[in-house]
């Protein structure tokens, strides 16, 4: 399964006022990491709330020369096509404002709609209920170095993200892979093909054996 794992920094928190201004995605590959991805700086064509800079460090300077969201529309589109589903932390955020980047560019938005999206924030608070589940605090509870976020960003997130993402889905992957196993391993009339094995101790091997030799025949 092809995931790609997004994220968003924007110039404020509402989709109706604000724009993104840098788009994250790493893809994994059946739980693998690949060395594909989309990464881009935007320009909002509007001011940068200095609340947001705060917390991305994205100043307007920096973007005043980057391309403006309807210069890549179709890139990003084609590369979101490409994947199986979105997985992204607290995705009402960045679905809204991609929602209303898109539809700015090409008015109907139903494609994007169709993409499957799997939000770890749900997945945390359902998990660990009544704890914090930001993307920082799962790190910590999973033992994932983040060191280095000294600010948000869309694809350092995103990376983050990742491995977030496979150790919330640890056990439930297992368990995927022991039904599938299961499956395989039976026959057309749905018996099992395959033996199981117990070990025994030495001890009761003896008595076994003893056992065999005093009450079978030889030869029978």
């Amino acid at each position: 399964m092809r995931l790609g794992i997004l994220d968003t920094e924007t110039t404020g928190i509402s989709p109706g006022t604000h724009r993104i201004i840098e788009v994250g995605v790493r893809v994994l590959e059946d739980r693998q990491f690949t060395n594909q991805s989309y990464w881009q700086y935007i320009n909002p064509q509007r001011v940068i709330e200095q609340g947001a800079i705060a917390v991305h460090g994205i100043t307007n300077e920096f973007v005043a020369d980057k391309p403006v969201f309807a210069d890549i529309a179709d890139e990003l589109k084609a590369f979101l096509l490409t994947l199986d589903a979105l997985v992204i932390h607290n995705a009402p955020f960045d679905m809204g404002f991609l929602k209303m980047e898109f539809a700015r560019c090409h008015g109907l938005v139903d494609w994007l709609e169709g993409i499957e999206v799997i939000d770890t924030l749900v997945m945390a608070r359902e998990r660990f209920k009544g704890q914090k589940n930001s993307l920082d605090a799962l790190c910590k509870r999973f033992d994932v170095d983040n060191s280095n976020r000294d600010y948000h960003g869309a694809l350092l997130d995103a990376d983050l993200l990742c491995h977030v993402y496979l150790a919330l889905t640890r056990k439930q992957s297992a368990l995927a892979w022991a039904e599938q196993e299961f499956q395989s391993d039976q026959s057309e009339d749905g018996s099992l093909d395959f033996e199981f094995y117990y070990p025994i101790s030495e001890a009761s091997r003896q008595i076994h054996e003893k056992w065999c030799k005093d009450n079978l025949n030889e030869g029978a």
